[in-house]
Formats: structure tokens, C-alpha cells, sequence
């Protein structure tokens, strides 16, 4: 598979496919931009392991193998330098269900859950869920419309005494910012200082862009990987998300043993049989198709940034580093996010993010998914453009 070249513009009609993000439309002409899954088909070996496994014609409950731990222990190792004890490994349905379980284990009702926003929605609903309070800590809005954490204000947000957890995004969504060590290590002191743990949502960590790496939390230092609860999957960089399945990683037996009970509490402890082989096939064999996705991802953006550069000087657009997840600053239209987002749905039938779901830092800002084919990507900016002149 080392030498296969992947076509990434195939197109792939995934109308009436009970697709959350094709079917929502209420006609074929509108392009969905908005939640974060690909119209890609997985990688080949991905495909081929779920072909083999459903030949077998039986597909009762499953237990998870040796394999499923090594082939996340092999694949981060080889990859990013990460070396993971398997005694420390749980496995879940998906990061968003991990995440609520580890804030079960290691929170209580009341006390504060420390987020850089904007940030991904569903930390909300879990922060929410397990009745602890959201506190937003800003990012750092830079004139090159990039985004860096200011750590003053998040040093004064963990030094509440009501403030045990910081929930981690790396790589950053929507900011698309790949974290570099440095940061990680100032944020760890930070949460050491104040004993915070940390929890680390890593599920978009094998989507970067040429020029950046991924490093993940636990491993810039042994403290870290002490103080840290990692939480990932290949799911969404291999858009196998309905699949459902993903992992934990926590280097304290006292917290893994708490988490492994939340899993178990809230029903989310097994994994069904295709969502394993393809968990599997993509961490074993997928090397060589996410390194060209990537490269496409890149030209995408490059694509997207360069025609609205040209034709819609008032939309600003972040620094992609990260994922497939473009984020545009629209404050200089004059109109708010919603009035943005439902304008280039109403005149564009294209269907992007509202900022403002991912924290008051989010908005004026909307949110654009380019993991489609390229003509897509240019006809969706087409239209985008044209909504907005």
C-alpha cells in the first residue's frame, strides 16, 4: 500500500445514506460544509478489513484483542515518538463519550472546567452534563488573525481554588492551531502549579499541515504524561466515525481505574465488531493514506484561502495548521455569525458552522469543513463568494 496513489477527487454521492451531514439538506443543490466528517471514502485497507469481516456473516458482541493496543502503541511510537504502557490504554465508543466519562471520574457537581475558546461545542454538553461550570479562558486574537494562549489569564483561571480541570484541545478546534511543546509545557506548569489535571482531546492530531507537527500532551514530559488524561482516535482523520470507537490513555491507576467505572456507569465500555477491524486497519496499514490526504487537505485550504483572499476582503481567514476546518473571521461585514451563516445558506445553499456555538471567543467567526473533493471546495467558495458581494 506504501506505493498506491489515492484519488481524493472521486466524488461521492452520500445523498439518502442517513447521512447527518448530506440528508439534513432540505434539497440537493445546497452544498453541507458543516459538521466535521469527510466525503472521502476511508482509506482501502480500512474497506478491506470491513469486507473480510463482514463476509464472516456473524456479528455478535465483540472483545476487544491484544491488537487493538498495539496497533495504537505502534502507531504513535512510530509516528510522534510516544511510547504507551497498554496497562494504561481504555477503550470507549468515542472520544465525546470519553471525555464525559473522565470528567465523571475525576470532577464533582459544582466545580470549575477550564476551556481555551473558542472550543469545540460538545465540551459544553459535557462539562454540562456532569453539572460543572464552563470557564472560557480566551485565546489570544493576533493581528495575523492566528491564535496564541495567554497564559496570564489562564494562570488566574486554575488558580480558583474551585478549579481542578483544564480541558485541552490538540490540535485546536475551530483555531486550527497544532500546539507546539513549548506551549504545552508553560500550560502543564500552569496546571501543575495550581494541581489541575489535564484532559486532552486529540482526535484531530494526524490532520496537519506541511510545515507543523503534532506532539502529543503526555508526552513532552513525564509529568505531563502523570497529570494528563489523553483522549483519541482514528476516526476522524480517517472518517470512520460511525464506527464508534476510540481510546483513553491515563498514566495514574488511581484516575484509570475511576475513568474505567465512568465507562461502565455511563454504557459506553464495549465496541461494536466493525467499528474494531477498522480501528484496527486504519492505525496498522493507513500510514500512507493519511500523509496524501493531508497533502490534499493542504491544497484545499490553499485553494479556498487564496479565491476569498481575492474576491471577500472583508473575510479573515486563520492560519490552518490543523485538521480540515477552516476558520474565517467575518467581523468586518458588519453582520453577526448567524446573520453570515444563514445568508450563505439563503443565497449561497452552502451550510457552514455559526461561530458562536463554540464560545462567546467564537463569535463573529464561522466555521468551514473542506474535507470534500476539490470542486467542491471551489464551488462551494464560488457560491460563498457570490452570497456575500
Amino acid at each position: 500500500m506504501k506505493n498506491e496513489k489515492f484519488n481524493f477527487d472521486e466524488l461521492v454521492d452520500r445523498h439518502n445514506t442517513h447521512s447527518v451531514k448530506w440528508d439534513k439538506c432540505e434539497n440537493d443543490d445546497v452544498i453541507p460544509m458543516w459538521v466535521a466528517d469527510m466525503d472521502f471514502k476511508s482509506a482501502p485497507c480500512i474497506i478491506d478489513a470491513l469486507k473480510e469481516r463482514l463476509e464472516h456473516g456473524v456479528f455478535g458482541y465483540a472483545s476487544v484483542p491484544e491488537e487493538f493496543y498495539t496497533s495504537i502503541i505502534n502507531w504513535f511510537e512510530r509516528r510522534h515518538n510516544w511510547k504507551i504502557d497498554s496497562n494504561l490504554i481504555d477503550y470507549t465508543t468515542g472520544v465525546v463519550p470519553a471525555i464525559d466519562a473522565v470528567l465523571r471520574a475525576i470532577t464533582k457537581p459544582g466545580e470549575n472546567v477550564v476551556m481555551l475558546t473558542p472550543i469545540y461545542n460538545c465540551f459544553f454538553t459535557c462539562i454540562d452534563s456532569n453539572n460543572c461550570n464552563a470557564v472560557e479562558v480566551p485565546l489570544t486574537y493576533n493581528d495575523d488573525y492566528s491564535y496564541s494562549i495567554d497564559f496570564e489569564a489562564l494562570d488566574k483561571a486554575l488558580s480558583d481554588d474551585n478549579t481542578h480541570t483544564l480541558l485541552f484541545c490538540n490540535p485546536h478546534n475551530p483555531a486550527g492551531r497544532v500546539w507546539t511543546r513549548d506551549e504545552m509545557l508553560k500550560v502543564n506548569d500552569l496546571c501543575l502549579k495550581h494541581g489541575v489535571t489535564v484532559i486532552s482531546d486529540e482526535i484531530h492530531c494526524e490532520m496537519v499541515m506541511p510545515g507543523h507537527d503534532y506532539t502529543p500532551f503526555a508526552s513532552i514530559s513525564q509529568d505531563a504524561q502523570n497529570n494528563c488524561i489523553t483522549c483519541g482516535s482514528p476516526s476522524k482523520s480517517f472518517n470512520i466515525a460511525g464506527l464508534q470507537a476510540a481510546f483513553i490513555v491515563s498514566n495514574n491507576s488511581d484516575i484509570k481505574t475511576k475513568v474505567n467505572k465512568a465507562l461502565i456507569d455511563n454504557q459506553v465500555c464495549s465496541i461494536n465488531p466493525f467499528g474494531l477491524e477498522a480501528f484496527m486497519a486504519a492505525y496498522n496499514h493507513g500510514e500512507s493514506w493519511i500523509l496524501q490526504f493531508n497533502d490534499y487537505i493542504c491544497g484545499n485550504f490553499q485553494l479556498m484561502r487564496d479565491m476569498i483572499n481575492k474576491e471577500l476582503p472583508a473575510f479573515h481567514i486563520t492560519p490552518m495548521e490543523g485538521s480540515y476546518l477552516v476558520w474565517i473571521d467575518i467581523t468586518s461585514t458588519g453582520m453577526t455569525s448567524a446573520q453570515v451563516t444563514q445568508k450563505i445558506l439563503d443565497d449561497g445553499k452552502v451550510i457552514v458552522n455559526d461561530g458562536a456555538m463554540y464560545g462567546k471567543a467564537g463569535d463573529g467567526f464561522i466555521r468551514i469543513n473542506i474535507a470534500t473533493q476539490r470542486s467542491v471546495v471551489e464551488e462551494a467558495t464560488r457560491r460563498i463568494i457570490n452570497a456575500m458581494k
